[in-house]
């Protein structure tokens, strides 16, 4: 078991195509972390970059600490997940498993020994002797796995392996993951584009956007405190509210509301136009908490999940229109408005079912001033 070191890595094409800017990440020995972010920002190919199937343009590699950036795949000794399986059909599943094992001409009793031990972690124990076409997604997914973890490398990469599954499964087989590297303790590097699958793994998360790392973090560090407008919007489902404000010393004012500001917060004092983000789960019922500022609002859309309340809302100003905020949107589908007609911007308030709301009512919600966000509106970095 070894950590991972990317020494400002980068992925040019012959084309001029930058795939991968300059990254640099230590991944510590033991450690899951998840790469996430839009399709086409660069988080697959600096996997293969970590695994030896692409050519590194600048840069160096570590597996541990040897310089595997010119070494081939095969000497790096890091297993690969692919999102396909990529199982042997006509295999049956011990076969898949021994594959790998047996081109290292170990002996047949150690393959098989080994081969028993992670059909019996996996749960495949009963199923050593069919062939993938009789073994459903998931069980695949687990032979895939299997066959990554017989191996006893320094190293797995995933590459968003659980993507061809129904919602159901994924669910499921993200808890077998989190389980699994608890057992195993194996240095883990996990793509996806998937930002709940990428908070639910990861002990630490690294987001990228167009080939450039934007954060590295715990799953709390990025939903709490997001480096920049393009991690605050992408990161959290249902994602940040965003609007924007006037800073006025103690107080923050938007769409005629005015909320105040956090004493202990470093936007005491400060004045001029920023972006405020407000998170869903940050909204409260005012009878629970009398000292919060508060906001009136129309409800629009009652999403009733059984233990908590979705309530969707416009407000008298202008959707946040940087390009940022739009590429995270993309992302995570939330680019769709309710009406085509109503250019206002729309939030979302989580909030419990204590009380009950009903569409079109009149709600008063209190917002916690000590976590709002802010960010500067022409760099998109956070104020606070």
């Amino acid at each position: 078991m070894s950590g991972i070191r990317l020494d400002a890595v980068s992925k040019i094409y012959p084309n001029g195509v930058r795939a991968v800017d300059r990254v640099s990440l230590e991944i510590q020995s033991g450690e899951f972390v998840v790469l996430v972010g839009p399709s086409g920002c660069g988080k697959s190919t600096l996997l293969r970059m970590i695994a030896g199937l692409e050519d590194v343009s600048m840069g160096d590699v570590y597996v541990g600490d040897t310089d595997v950036t010119d070494k081939p795949p095969q000497q790096r000794d890091i297993a690969m997940v692919f999102q396909n399986y990529a199982l042997y059909p006509h295999m049956t599943v011990r076969d898949n498993l021994a594959y790998g094992l047996k081109l290292r001409k170990m002996p047949k009793a150690e393959w098989r020994q080994r081969v028993d031990e992670v059909a019996k972690t996996l749960g495949l124990e009963e199923l050593l002797n069919r062939k993938p076409a009789a073994l459903s997604g998931g069980q695949r997914q687990r032979v895939a796995m299997g066959r990554a973890i017989v191996r006893e490398p320094k190293a797995f990469l995933m590459d968003e392996p659980l993507s061809n599954l129904d919602a159901k499964l994924r669910v499921s087989m993200r808890a077998e993951l989190a389980k699994l590297h608890e057992r195993l303790g194996v240095t883990t590097v996990y793509v996806t584009h998937d930002q709940i699958e990428a908070m639910t793994l990861g002990q630490r998360v690294a987001v990228l956007r167009d080939g450039v790392l934007q954060q590295v973090d715990t799953p709390q560090g990025l939903f709490r405190h997001p480096a920049n407008l393009f991690v605050a919007a992408f990161i959290g489902s249902p994602s940040m509210n965003l609007v924007d404000a006037e800073l006025a010393d103690t107080s923050v004012r938007f769409a005629g509301f005015e909320l105040p500001i956090d004493p202990g917060s470093p936007l005491v004092g400060r004045q001029g136009r920023v972006i405020l983000g407000i998170r869903p789960a940050d909204f409260r019922h005012p009878s629970a908490a009398p000292e919060l500022g508060r906001i009136r609002v129309r409800a629009d859309v009652v999403e009733d999940l059984g233990s908590e309340y979705h309530l969707i809302f416009a407000i008298d100003a202008p959707r946040v229109s940087a390009e940022a905020v739009r590429a995270a949107e993309e992302t995570s589908g939330d680019e769709g408005k309710l009406f085509a007609d109503d250019q206002r911007a729309e939030f979302t308030a989580v909030v419990d079912t204590t009380q009950a709301v009903v569409p079109g009512s009149e709600i008063e919600l209190a917002v916690d001033h000590t976590r709002l966000h802010a960010f500067d509106p022409s760099t998109g970095l956070t104020l606070a």
